[in-house]
């Protein structure tokens, strides 16, 4: 198998991949926005989390699709037009999302300074309260 053949089969299964993280993502955040309205859980709240899941799947599908498209056109076939078609996907979907970002949060990705638990930083713990 030629390196080129290898990075297509890599570009096709991190396609897959983020194909897999929308479809999947979008499933399981119906299925447990479903089972919060059969409990009778608070309508706006399930809304909220809802659309923040949803979110969240399609922003990682979305870097993965990313990546396969850097994959295949870096290492498959490096013109000058397929880097410009490249650049211009990898605009489209820098700006999608940073306004799904911008929906979820309602910050944008440098804004991240809430003390909110779902907006902490990475490798940021939770406060535990003190014992006296």
């Amino acid at each position: 198998m030629s390196f080129q053949h290898l990075m297509e089969s890599v570009g096709k299964t991190v396609d897959a991949a983020g194909v897999i993280a929308i479809v999947l993502g979008a499933v399981v955040a119906t299925l447990i926005a479903a089972a919060a309205i059969l409990r009778r859980e608070d309508a706006d709240r399930t809304y909220h989390t809802y659309r923040k899941r949803l979110g969240r799947s399609i922003l990682l599908g979305l870097e993965l699709l990313v990546a396969a498209d850097i994959i295949r056109t870096v290492a498959v076939t490096p013109t000058f037009e397929s880097v410009g078609v490249l650049a211009l996907i990898v605009v489209i979907r820098t700006f999608l999302s940073f306004s799904l970002e911008l929906e979820i949060t309602g910050q944008l990705p440098w804004q991240k300074t809430s003390t909110h638990p779902d907006h902490r930083p990475h490798g940021t713990a939770r406060q535990q309260p003190t014992q006296p």
